[in-house]
């Protein structure tokens, strides 16, 4: 069945692949008009995400906010089935850097965590290893059809990437710090952890809930350096990195000083431009389960 699933499909993932900007994104517009206007795609979770985000807003600014993110959220899944076609040039234009000199220096003498969240277009983040020295790694999770997992490894591989799992991101880290070879690594860190696996609860967006503490955990283990990256949208299509350092060493920082740090930066990004964060996902649903040691 996994095969039928990736043959049926892969043929409209290529062609939608090699459509050109106009059209590509005309298409984006067609497809959003179903996935919002008729088949509703997960509107309760997103309006009652903005609505514990974004208390102080009015009905009329939520629903904004809303009808661009679900153009955005189109945009940002056609956007990786583009990449399979995308050039190391072409993604040069598209998804820009600010300021590369600050990750440069820092893989100078030391691996890198890099860490972002699920807004703007996190799949092109990968493209930022054509830009650095040192070996590049796409953390990320499996997927359950064989054939997908390998069409995405294959396509996140592109520009000086190699993708890795979590859970082979501290051996290959290890191994690398035991053969002397400096890597920067990326990693998505605002997923919402399982409660009976959460070792850190903190308010995030005003709300508390359980918050993923294994990037911190990484770096002050190994003692990486660690840079949170903010992604802004230009306009659409394109895209600009920024690099802020959280940490030069990860092993001289306090407990949770890494995560915490993480979430403010993330929280920003997102007050500056909210509809381009991830809101259907269930980021919150775990807000009425806080254990007594974190209330």
């Amino acid at each position: 069945m996994q095969l039928i699933v990736y043959i049926l499909a892969y043929p409209l993932l290529w062609i939608i692949s090699k459509l050109p900007h106009r059209i590509f994104y005309s298409f984006s517009d067609f497809i959003c008009f179903w996935v919002y206007s008729v088949a509703g795609y997960r509107k309760k979770v997103v309006d009652e995400n903005l609505r514990l985000a974004f208390p102080e807003k009015t009905d009329k600014e939520l629903h904004i906010i809303k009808r661009k993110f679900y153009s955005h959220l189109i945009d940002t899944f056609l956007e990786m089935v583009k990449t399979m076609d995308l050039s190391k040039e072409d993604v040069k234009k598209k998804y820009t850097i600010s300021n590369i000199e600050v990750l440069q220096e820092l893989e100078k003498t030391k691996s890198v965590l890099l860490v972002c969240s699920h807004y703007a277009n996190w799949e092109w983040n990968v493209s930022i290893n054509n830009y650095v020295n040192s070996k590049g790694y796409a953390v990320y999770q499996k997927i359950e059809n064989k054939y997908f997992e390998a069409l995405v490894k294959k396509i996140r591989s592109r520009w000086n990437t190699t993708p890795i799992t979590q859970q082979d991101t501290v051996k290959t880290v290890m191994r690398n710090k035991q053969n002397n070879v400096i890597g920067v690594f990326g990693m998505v860190s605002d997923q919402s952890p399982m409660v009976s696996k959460a070792q850190y609860w903190s308010k995030f967006m005003g709300i508390k809930v359980p918050v993923f503490t294994g990037a911190e955990a990484l770096a002050r283990k190994l003692d990486l350096a660690v840079v949170f990256l903010k992604v802004s949208k230009v306009k659409r299509g394109y895209y600009n990195a920024e690099f802020i350092p959280i940490t030069e060493s990860g092993a001289n920082t306090e407990e949770r000083e890494i995560t915490d740090r993480f979430l403010r930066e993330t929280e920003k990004q997102i007050e500056e431009a909210p509809e381009y964060y991830l809101w259907s996902h269930r980021r919150w649903k775990h807000r009425h389960k806080v254990p007594q040691e974190f209330q």
